[in-house]
């Protein structure tokens, strides 16, 4: 174990409902496959996340519903933490934003950033349902944008020209919940003053080395026109302002946003509360040398390259104005945001409201997790957008991990435990035998480099290459030929599960549920490739039960270089590792999706 320590901090999923394939494509499987590279690397890494519970589509959903807002989100809590937790993301802790760990550090953070003079009260126009009398959130209201012109923009944003909005600025605004036009009312609030980190942010985002040029470019195009920030919504569900007159105000919260992105921080704090070490959350937000990745789609870049870099400066005492530190001591920038693309599904935009989506509930219920782990890994929207349909992933099911993958692991094991009954001991090696274990030994140090970057694509196809190749020399070698030379068959059955061990502990990150399964294929005992798990546990201040995500990861067996078989471990007649699926199911799915099951 090194001591490097790398902060995976991963997407907030908002428990307003189940999340579907196109969520986890952007924020689950990438920090996953990142995060078990970088422990079989030997680096100290800790896992955050949790259900992001506060804001309006909450409210929305309870009154839809009469029940409570609270009831919405332990609902959709454990629906989502029970997917995640399914599809074999490997977090440390995934929490929520509703522990009284979570509001005290918001509240912390908003009030070191008062301190510093970068949160200040401004009296502004807000917007009003006059149907209901309550405060409509900028991102629930849309108009045409006064820059750009497109018809869709949001209070908040623009989606088209990426331009920050405010909701008054909208040309025809209008309600998202019941299309009424908003009425605006003078408000009292805080701002964060963005303008007052344009250097700071601009100096810090020079020093970016590797990033997507998507997310760097978008980042930096924002320090053209920064505007001040509401740091406060009108709204009865959230964190409560720590100010006085304020902190009791049943109609006075931090904004949803504001509160969501510090439970990166509030995350690591509580699994270090959790751990029995309250400080040891310090070693990866304070030691000068740790890393800090965050994994999101890239809806979510502005908050995460400008709001929450401009909140962690502000908080320093590291903005343009200067100041000192808040009680927690100076706290770590991100290293990087490693931000994904969309996923379409059959070239339509995903909407759950009009039925264009498959929730990973239902396609773990039908699928394998390490089929749809795989697919976003080798196909999914890394770098540009990229559609899911079904034909292609049947296709990468059957042929790259059935047919490719899973044909090398069961006909090597398989001639191996009927010809020998464990792992044979090789003979003097040749030319070709020596070539695939170079070939195989030698994949650690280029994959490894790529999925250290993130370019997991690369990786995943680079991986599946020298599977390829392994199939080939199994091909060529023709082991069930060589019944006159036993000894011959042997090197070759010995080499052959030598590249298989190899090409497993690569395709490790990619496909932890079958990593398991082929090292016990191989003979192996023990925990190879860890799986989180669900604990019920209580909160640590209010004491409300919740489930988290959790796991003991130290005790994995995998890690990022060849470790060479023992000759005489016992083999016996595998089964498949993987399913293949039928081309039925194209159809099948197309009919679901067509009928909005």
């Amino acid at each position: 174990m090194s001591d490097r320590h790398i902060l995976t901090a991963v997407a907030w999923p908002y428990a307003n409902g189940p999340r579907h394939i196109g969520h986890v494509s952007g924020f689950g499987v990438p920090s996953d496959v990142f995060s078990r590279y970088q422990r079989m690397a030997g680096n100290r890494v800790l896992m955050v996340s949790g259900t992001d519970e506060h804001g309006t589509p909450i409210t929305v959903a309870a009154d839809a519903e009469g029940v409570s807002p609270r009831e919405i989100a332990d609902r959709n809590n454990r629906l989502i933490v029970g997917d995640l937790q399914a599809l074999g993301l490997s977090y440390d802790l995934f929490t929520r934003t509703t522990t009284a760990n979570h509001a005290a550090i918001s509240q912390e953070i908003f009030l070191g950033l008062l301190k510093n003079g970068y949160v200040f009260p401004k009296t502004t126009l807000g917007a009003i349902s006059p149907s209901t009398g309550r405060t409509l959130p900028d991102r629930y209201i849309e108009g045409t944008c006064p820059i750009c012109g497109y018809d869709g923009a949001r209070g908040d944003q623009c989606d088209n020209c990426g331009n920050q909005l405010d909701p008054v600025d909208l040309i025809n605004p209008r309600s998202r919940i019941n299309g009424e036009t908003p009425r605006f009312v003078e408000e009292e609030h805080y701002f964060l003053d963005l303008p007052a980190f344009t250097r700071s942010l601009g100096d810090w985002l020079d020093t970016r080395r590797g990033w997507r040029p998507n997310v760097l470019n978008f980042a930096k195009n924002l320090l053209t026109d920064l505007k001040p920030r509401s740091y406060t919504r009108d709204i009865d569900w959230g964190v409560p302002v720590p100010l006085d007159g304020w902190r009791d105000r049943p109609d006075k919260r931090i904004y949803v946003w504001f509160d969501a992105v510090v439970g990166y921080l509030s995350a690591s704090i509580e699994w270090a509360r959790r751990s029995g070490d309250g400080d040891a959350w310090r070693q990866w937000w304070q030691t000068p040398d740790a890393d800090a990745y965050y994994f999101m789609g890239k809806d979510n870049i502005v908050f995460h390259a400008e709001i929450w870099p401009a909140q962690l400066l502000g908080y320093d005492g590291e903005g343009d104005r200067g100041g000192t530190p808040g009680s927690l001591g100076r706290l770590n920038l991100p290293t990087e945001v490693v931000s994904s693309e969309f996923l379409t599904m059959e070239g339509r935009k995903f909407s759950s409201s009009r039925q264009v989506v498959i929730y990973v509930r239902d396609f773990l219920a039908r699928y394998d997790a390490d089929a749809l782990r795989y697919f976003v890994a080798a196909a999914g929207p890394e770098t540009q957008d990229t559609d899911f349909t079904w034909a292609e992933f049947l296709r990468r099911n059957n042929d790259e991990l059935v047919a490719g993958w899973g044909n090398l692991v069961n006909r090597t094991v398989s001639m191996a435990a009927k010809n020998v009954g464990a792992v044979p001991t090789p003979g003097d090696l040749t030319d070709a035998d020596r070539a695939l274990l170079s070939a195989t030994q030698g994949a650690f140090g280029p994959i490894g480099e790529l999925l250290s970057r993130n370019r997991q694509k690369a990786a995943a196809t680079e991986a599946m290459r020298v599977v390829g190749e392994a199939n080939k020399y199994l091909s060529d070698q023709a082991p069930w030929k060589l019944k006159e030379d036993p000894a011959r068959r042997d090197t070759v059955l010995h080499t052959a599960l030598q590249a298989v061990s190899d090409c497993n502990a690569l395709l490790t990150p990619f496909l932890p549920h079958s990593a398991q399964r082929i090292h016990e294929l191989l003979g192996g005992t023990g925990v190879w490739s860890p799986a989180p798990r669900t604990e019920e546990v209580t909160d640590l201040d209010d004491g409300s039960p919740y489930p988290v995500i959790t796991g003991d990861y130290a005790s994995a067996q995998a890690v990022w270089a060849s470790r060479p078989l023992e000759s005489g471990t016992p083999l016996s007649a595998p089964t498949p590792v993987f399913r293949k699926l039928d081309e039925s199911i194209v159809a099948e799915e197309l009919r679901r999706l067509d009928e909005g099951e």
